[in-house]
């Protein structure tokens, strides 16, 4: 086992940085490389990663890919040389049909996992894929000790990848770190870890509060905790995308944004392409990013795994990057949300039952 004396966090927000640093570290792996995903592409992107992974089960690496069946549809035959020479790779949960067909297929795994060789960890919003190039994202690469607990989360996660029924097969402990916790969710009506965890960051907060997120449709009880913490005198700020790349959700969240504004909310929107990252920031203090969106269907329905941070060094990395994202944002419009259509209005009301699917 390696034993790492000097940590190192690295934010990236870039695509093509975080790209370059990735395949630089998986063509220096010298055991195994542990790669999870919700999207995996047949692009420029993903046929530069698939190249770089083959090569390295040639020399002998350890390749495992764990893709999200939803998410990823790749030609049969895309990993052909990673299988010749021992990799593998493995579609979590395969569309079947149920009675419930909707709902049972609706638990993906939205994880997004790099690990190699007990060093090395990413962990955060970003899947392997060209189409995002321009995105804002929030990706932290971790050199630690901490990638022996992400090698075992994978693992448990690899091997349960065509299982239905969660709860009773995983028994899904609270890893905690010495600067960190890492909180795994998986589908469930009841537990929602990463839902309560950030509750519980909102709830403690004493100054200020700032959610990053392309998705931005909060239960009641998560608006309720924003307008609490307004009320004692906490700053509360959202930054969302203007625009992101799930338009029927643009239109249900909408229908929140003019109430939590009254309230003293200050909405935030992203204009320059689309922020997809998602991350969370207490009082300059602790921080939190990860694959989780800040809506039901990453709280209810799906897979997430969320890293929780007081380290100086980590929460100075985000704060910077929270900065730099304001500097690209324009306020919420309130008087043309109060003047909006009819029409509009109607959409997000007959749009409103769906919001946790979406």
């Amino acid at each position: 086992m390696s034993t790492i004396k000097n940590k190192e966090y690295k934010l990236f927000d870039d695509p093509l940085q975080y790209y370059n640093a990735m395949l630089e570290d998986i063509r220096r792996a010298r055991k195994y490389i542990y790669l999870e995903t919700f999207r995996f592409n047949n692009d420029s992107i993903g046929v530069k990663f698939r190249d770089a992974l083959v090569q390295k089960s040639e020399q002998g690496v350890e390749v495992k890919l764990l893709l999200d069946s939803w998410g990823t549809s790749l030609p049969s035959n895309f990993f052909a040389g990673l299988v010749e020479n021992g990799g593998e790779y493995r579609y979590f949960q395969k569309i079947k049909f149920f009675w419930d067909f909707f709902t049972k297929n609706h638990r993906r795994n939205h994880r997004k996992l790099l690990i190699i060789d007990d060093e090395i960890t990413y962990i955060g919003s970003a899947n392997i894929t060209d189409y995002s190039l321009n995105w804002r994202e929030s990706v932290l690469r971790i050199k630690s000790d901490v990638a022996l607990k992400f090698k075992k989360a994978f693992l448990e996660q690899y091997e349960i990848y065509n299982k239905y029924v969660f709860e009773k097969l995983i028994n899904i402990r609270r890893i905690v770190c010495d600067d960190c916790e890492v909180i795994r969710d998986f589908p469930s009506l009841t537990k929602q870890r990463v839902r309560k965890k950030y509750l519980r960051l909102i709830k403690d907060a004493k100054k200020e509060i700032v959610i990053e997120t392309p998705y931005f449709l909060p239960g009641y009880i998560l608006r309720k905790a924003l307008i609490d913490a307004v009320r004692r005198g906490v700053s509360v700020k959202v930054i969302i995308p203007k625009h992101s790349d799930v338009r029927l959700i643009d239109v249900i969240r909408n229908k929140y944004l003019g109430m939590l504004y009254r309230e003293g909310v200050i909405i935030r929107y992203y204009v320059t392409n689309n922020l997809h990252a998602k991350l969370i920031m207490i009082d300059e203090s602790e921080c939190a990013l990860g694959s989780a969106n800040f809506d039901y269907r990453s709280f209810r329905y799906q897979h997430e795994i969320v890293l929780a941070f007081r380290e100086k060094s980590v929460v100075s990395q985000v704060s910077r990057h929270i900065r730099t994202t304001l500097l690209n944002c324009e306020d919420f419009d309130y008087e043309g949300w109060k003047n909006r259509s009819p029409f509009q209005k109607f959409f997000e009301w007959i749009l409103l039952p769906f919001r946790h699917l979406l």
